[in-house]
């Protein structure tokens, strides 16, 4: 084949309709299109949508910036962006939108191109779409064999499965005067489906067949557990309308709970696989990852229904009530470690404070019209605040693990489960601002923001502002643990300052250093912590 042969057919392989493509709709192809520039006759804009592979606009060489749009011809909810470059590619660009043509926003954007094709997913309204490209990638101009978008007119996105709440969508409110980071909302809603999609390719997986969806975790003891799964079920559920595979994800994540039961309550699930992906140490359950396997049940029934494969809602219902008997202690209303730990052994009057997801309490209770929920929040709010004036009243942190909930709650004195920094705001504590804070921005019940401004008041002092000061864990009185930088632990504290009505450049402080830290595709545990922190922190995050 010649080498123009088989440019030919690479262009024509690009534009074959992918899945993600017959899912959703061609809005852009034959519609006007114009353009900055063009290099001479038979490169006008019109030739990248008129859906032939070998005809293509092309700028003028040499010169920065130019762009291209399209008029959909009426205001649209798009989906992706997809761009076939010739070898005149851009390296620097913005995808923008507009409604009415004159007023713009960014959608997407890099500096970073290397041509070929760009799929990207870009969510919102727009009638008019534009490449708007800031520096060339060769000394020639900018050309596109074909300028692709998708999407459908009004109602969720398509390929979101008609999700109810579809991301982006911002239909359910944050409590009144909760901060965001500074930009259009679209361009926050952007920079997360791209991490998102990043984080989709790092971790989740379809091994050992079965119809198996997973979270792996190569940071964990073993390939697959418990707290990764729920992590993926409610993010899954969460990104419908920006994933259209985010049911199919859901929909394979919910067979591998139901296909890996616990052995001591078969409807929670097993807490760790192999890589056969088999339950191993005895399969017993894991509080963390039960209580987000439940949320993220109820999340899929509000977003789909659940009239399909599977029935979200009793699912659910059956998971908060095995939650209820068996990882919840009944004389102090707190959550044990696992269904596992039982009366009378060394671990019953023992919590992990990450597991205190005050916002999944309200689910419960809403959910299935059990007070005894309002009851078990109430417990875990005193518990923090005991904890917060009692043993870090400098600070607001929380210890890992706490010890004699029966008696007097307190730090654990060393390592009781893990790790000799067990009482001290270490690896599992480094979550507590997110799942306070993230009660705080949603229902701004005033425990909830009482603990998450005294976590923000203090972080923001220790470091001066400046995000990159903060270390690898503290002690309860705020002196650092080790050195280093981590999602972990420098993400969960943007909720919280979310809380703060003057901090707006702490949180964008924050939110830019989320965006500049690469994804550690090592680690499940801080990336998946970051992206709902993004969910959260750009107003993507609600309670069903």
């Amino acid at each position: 084949m010649s080498a123009f042969g088989l440019a030919t057919a690479l262009v024509a392989s690009l534009l074959m309709p992918s899945a993600a493509d017959a899912a959703e709709t061609l809005l852009s192809q034959g519609k006007p299109a114009t353009a900055s520039s063009i290099e001479g006759s038979g490169f006008e804009a019109a030739k990248a949508v008129d859906g032939n592979a070998s005809t293509r606009w092309a700028s003028i060489e040499g010169h920065d910036p130019e762009w291209i749009q399209v008029d959909l011809g009426s205001a649209q909810a798009i989906s992706r962006v997809k761009l076939t470059w010739e070898a005149a590619y851009a390296k620097s660009y913005q995808v923008r939108i507009s409604t009415d043509g004159s007023s713009w926003t960014n959608a997407y954007s890099t500096t970073s191109g290397d041509g070929g094709t760009d799929d990207v997913t870009v969510a919102g309204t727009a009638r008019f779409v534009r490449i708007n490209g800031t520096a060339r990638g060769t000394s020639y101009g900018y050309s596109l064999y074909e300028f692709q978008v998708y999407g459908g007119n009004g109602g969720p996105p398509p390929g979101s499965g008609d999700a109810a709440v579809p991301f982006g969508g911002h239909t359910i409110p944050y409590a009144a005067g909760m901060l965001r980071p500074s930009g259009t909302q679209s361009a926050l809603d952007a920079k997360v489906v791209d991490y998102y999609q990043r984080w989709k390719a790092a971790f989740v997986r379809q091994n050992c067949g079965n119809g198996w969806y997973q979270v792996i975790s190569p940071d964990a003891d073993h390939p697959y557990v418990a707290e990764a799964q729920g992590y993926g079920m409610v993010i899954a559920a969460t990104m419908a309308g920006a994933d259209p595979d985010a049911k199919k994800i859901f929909d394979g994540l919910v067979k591998w709970t139901i296909d890996h039961p616990s052995s001591v309550n078969p409807d929670l699930l097993a807490a760790e696989q192999d890589v056969n992906c088999r339950s191993v140490n005895g399969g017993d359950g894991a509080t963390d990852g039960d209580m987000d396997v439940a949320y993220g049940l109820l999340l899929a029934d509000r977003q789909w229904g659940s009239a399909g494969t599977y029935n979200y809602k009793q699912l659910a219902i059956r998971h908060i009530n095995a939650i209820k008997k068996d990882e919840l202690n009944p004389s102090t209303n707190l959550l044990k470690l696992g269904d596992w730990s039982s009366s009378g052994d060394q671990y019953y009057y023992i919590s992990r404070t990450s597991d205190w997801m005050v916002d999944h309490f309200r689910a419960f209770r809403t959910a299935t019209g059990d007070s005894a929920w309002d009851t078990v929040r109430n417990a875990h709010q005193t518990a923090i605040a005991t904890l917060q004036s009692g043993f870090a009243p400098s600070t607001g942190l929380l210890p890992d693990f706490v010890v004699n909930t029966n008696t007097s709650p307190r730090p654990a004195p060393g390592q009781v489960l893990e790790d000799p920094n067990d009482g001290q705001f270490w690896w599992n504590a480094c979550r507590t601002p997110w799942r306070i804070g993230e009660d705080a921005v949603i229902s701004a019940d005033s425990r909830s923001l009482a603990a998450a401004r005294k976590l923000n008041t203090w972080i923001r002092s220790k470091t001066g502002g400046n995000p990159d000061q903060i270390a690898l864990g503290y002690r309860l009185n705020g002196t650092q643990i080790s050195t280093g930088s981590e999602p972990a632990f420098f993400a969960p504290f943007a909720v919280t300052a979310m809380t703060d009505p003057g901090g707006q450049a702490w949180l964008d402080a924050l939110w830019n250093k989320m965006l500049n830290t690469p994804i550690g595709t090592d680690s499940y545990y801080s990336a998946s912590i970051q992206l709902q922190v993004m969910i959260t922190v750009t107003h993507n995050h609600w309670v069903p």
